[in-house]
């Protein structure tokens, strides 16, 4: 056994103290197309699917099992705006800060263009895939998996049990987490995943050497929110410019005026409705924070 694997192991404890701050912390407050690193689970043409997966904890030199971003994914008379917000790594954001003036501008019409155009939040994590109907070929292989928030969820209760009676357990634990069963329904036309649940605490092998593979073939997190990925201001100002076909710094409610005779945006499906504050930097607005999984869609739309 590595010395590496072995304290990761006696640190398990210290490990899940700060996990489960980090979690609580989140929970108040892109990936490449192709990218064969990242499992999907699969669904049929009615929508529905399910798998049993388990969350992995922190890759070897990282302290976190998960990484967090915004993005933007949205149409406009110049075409589609599909970015990764600057707001993932606390800066300033174009499209925040031209939502925060539409939603501040009294006109109706143009709360509803920043609702269209509001953050959709994702969460990255290593996962190994337990079972996989739809694709057994990826069980007993480790994957990165993009979730939303309704799953996130899910993990930061586990974490933080409602109840006195219930144990706090660490999902992210190899000898003591629990696999998670993603269960996926189509809803009212929106993919649903509130009977996805966790089984019982477990180990997911008996045997150190095992668990140490599986561990040894994460990937690194930390590099998928490394600003050297995020594209500057001015770029993004740049292109929601050219996207809206107009300078961003107009006025709001000329917005209404810019979008006759266009065609509409396309609105991403979301699970709920947006209700709320404006889409700012604050790191405790969630108004415009959206789990829809939806980028490889988006993108295949824009490439259309």
């Amino acid at each position: 056994m590595s010395n590496a694997f072995e304290q990761m192991k006696k640190s398990r404890s210290a490990q899940f103290d700060k996990l489960a701050k980090a979690a609580e912390q989140v929970s108040n407050n892109a990936k490449p197309s192709g990218d064969d690193r990242f499992w999907k689970p699969t669904v049929d043409s009615a929508g529905n699917g399910s798998a049993v997966i388990r969350f992995l904890p922190p890759p070897e030199g990282e302290d976190v099992p998960f990484v967090r971003y915004w993005d933007h994914g949205f149409q406009g008379p110049g075409g589609w705006y599909i970015e990764k917000s600057l707001t993932t790594l606390g800066q300033d954001d174009p499209v925040s800060e031209y939502n925060s003036k539409l939603w501040n501008s009294g006109v109706e019409s143009d709360k509803d263009v920043a609702r269209k155009q509001k953050r959709r939040l994702h969460y990255i994590s290593n996962i190994y895939v337990i079972k996989d109907p739809g694709n057994p070929s990826n069980e007993g292989k480790v994957f990165l998996y993009e979730y939303g928030k309704k799953i996130f969820d899910k993990v930061n209760d586990i974490m933080h049990p409602e109840f006195e009676d219930e144990d706090a357990v660490n999902p992210f634990d190899l000898w003591a987490g629990a696999n998670f069963r993603l269960r996926i329904r189509q809803v009212e036309g929106y993919r649903n995943y509130d009977k996805s649940d966790f089984d019982s605490p477990s180990t997911l092998f008996d045997d150190d050497e095992q668990l140490e593979k599986v561990w040894q073939s994460q990937y690194g997190l930390a590099e998928l929110v490394d600003p050297k990925n995020f594209k500057s201001y001015s770029e993004l100002e740049a292109r929601l410019a050219r996207v809206l076909g107009h300078n961003p710094s107009v006025q709001p409610a000329a917005q209404e005026e810019l979008q006759q005779d266009t065609e509409t945006p396309w609105t991403p499906p979301s699970q709920e409705p947006a209700t709320g504050a404006s889409d700012t930097t604050s790191s405790s607005d969630s108004t415009f924070d959206d789990d829809d999984e939806s980028l490889e869609f988006f993108q295949k739309l824009a490439n259309e």
